[in-house]
C-alpha cells in the first residue's frame, strides 16, 4: 500500500469548507500537520454518507497538530499535540520550512 504521504511528512488540511456531509474537523481546517502513520485503506465515508458504496476506498492517516495551532487562545504546554485521522484527499505536501508537530524543523 503507497500512498502520498508517509510519517514525518509535513502536510496542510484543505481548508475548505464544501457543503454537505465532510469527515474532517473544522478546528484542523487549513492547518499544517506531521503524518503520525498511515493508517490504512477505507470506504469513503463522505460518499458513504449519502447511501452510497463509498469505493474507490480512500487512503487515510493520522495527522498529529500543535494544540498551539489549532486555538489562538491554548495557554498550555507548546509541545501539546493532537492527533486526528484525515483521508487523503483532504492533505497536501506543505513546502516551506517551519517547526512542525513532532517538535523538530519540518516543511510547510
Amino acid at each position: 500500500m503507497t500512498g502520498l504521504f508517509a510519517p514525518g511528512d509535513v502536510v496542510r488540511e484543505a481548508g475548505v469548507h464544501p457543503p454537505g456531509h465532510r469527515r474532517t474537523p473544522f478546528y484542523i481546517r487549513g492547518k499544517q500537520g506531521v503524518i503520525e502513520r498511515v493508517c490504512g485503506e477505507f470506504a469513503n465515508p463522505e460518499e458513504l454518507g449519502y447511501g452510497f458504496d463509498g469505493l474507490p476506498k480512500k487512503r487515510l492517516y493520522r495527522v498529529r497538530f500543535h494544540q498551539k495551532d489549532l486555538w489562538a487562545d491554548y495557554d498550555g504546554d507548546a509541545g501539546d499535540t493532537v492527533d486526528v485521522d484525515v483521508y487523503e484527499h483532504w492533505l497536501s505536501r506543505c513546502t516551506d520550512r517551519v517547526g512542525d508537530a513532532t517538535g523538530s524543523t519540518g516543511v510547510k
